[in-house]
């Protein structure tokens, strides 16, 4: 059965894309607050039954925070999964309104930065290692001194994979799938954005782990006047809990990400698990957009 998870990409840094962001969270400049914040959400998560969580070098101090609330909890962490990223690095220090928040870099000069960060942040190796954000111009799957040094991460019992982004998604997967090395990947997929869906499935025929990520199209089905929204409204249900139940629907997911910023999110996504399928089935009509439409759309969503 599909599981709900947690992304700390709005948990680990002050500003994020997810439209509503700034209004939700009170504080967030400030590291200490943030990380208490953080605990709240993870302890909801726990409570709710979450237990696949999801970090990245690029989300600020979310590995940090996830590693400090491990550490208050050792005896949580064999009954967790956990997935992290590298290939991008932090770079707007917790600045307001900073005009450059991330990098990227698929070397294996930044692997081999990363990955000993990753450890000691965590406080161990997470189950899911993945290069983050792979697009067909990256070297990642064909830099073959990469990919060994890759291989010899998954040598020490750590699943290896991708993260995909980008109106090229499909071809990114299908390219990966030849290469032998991988077994997870983490996709954007959404009922506007569903270009990805079919190459996801061959993925999990394969045996990889898959993992959905803005389920929510970084909140435009929430914010805006969509068939899905129009749904929950007359049904009386969330929302948010509606699209993501779409893809918790999904029979090639493994997990799907809530990108949760407070406890009340979080329970408000949790919901998701107890909707309906015939709901599910009236808010499914065809939304799909171009895929660079959709990617278009989301490079203009502000930072906030």
């Amino acid at each position: 059965m599909t599981q709900l998870g947690l992304g700390l990409a709005a948990l680990g840094r002050p500003e994020y894309l997810t439209i509503g962001h700034s209004d939700a969270v009170d504080g967030r400049f400030d590291p200490a607050a943030l990380e208490q914040l953080c605990h709240a959400v993870l302890d909801a998560a726990w409570d709710s039954g979450v237990r696949h969580f999801d970090v990245a070098r690029s989300y600020g101090l979310a590995e940090r925070f996830l590693g400090s609330w491990l550490s208050r909890h050792p005896n949580r962490r064999e009954n967790l999964m956990i997935g992290s990223k590298w290939g991008y690095a932090y770079v707007a220090d917790f600045q307001r309104k900073a005009e450059v928040h991330e990098v990227k870099e698929h070397s294996v000069a930044r692997l081999a930065e990363q990955w000993p960060q990753t450890l000691h942040d965590l406080g161990g190796a997470p189950d899911h290692y993945l290069i983050h954000s792979v697009t067909p111009d990256s070297p990642a799957l064909t830099d073959t001194a990469l990919l060994d040094k890759l291989r010899a991460i998954a040598e020490g019992g750590t699943r290896i994979g991708i993260s995909t982004s980008g109106p090229h998604q499909a071809d990114v997967v299908d390219a990966a799938l030849e290469l032998g090395l991988f077994s997870s990947v983490q996709s954007t997929w959404n009922p506007l954005e569903p270009s990805v869906g079919p190459s996801l499935a061959r993925a999990h025929e394969a045996g990889w782990f898959v993992v959905v990520k803005e389920a929510m199209a970084n909140g435009r089905l929430v914010a805006e006047d969509s068939e899905p929204a129009r749904v929950a409204d007359a049904a009386g249900v969330g929302r948010d809990a509606l699209a993501l139940a779409i893809a918790l629907a999904q029979p090639w997911a493994d997990v799907v990400l809530s990108g949760a910023a407070t406890a009340g999110q979080l329970k408000q996504n949790a919901a998701a698990l107890s909707i309906d399928r015939e709901l599910i089935a009236a808010a499914g009509p065809d939304l799909a957009e171009a895929p660079e439409s959709y990617w278009d759309n989301r490079s203009r969503l502000a930072w906030t």
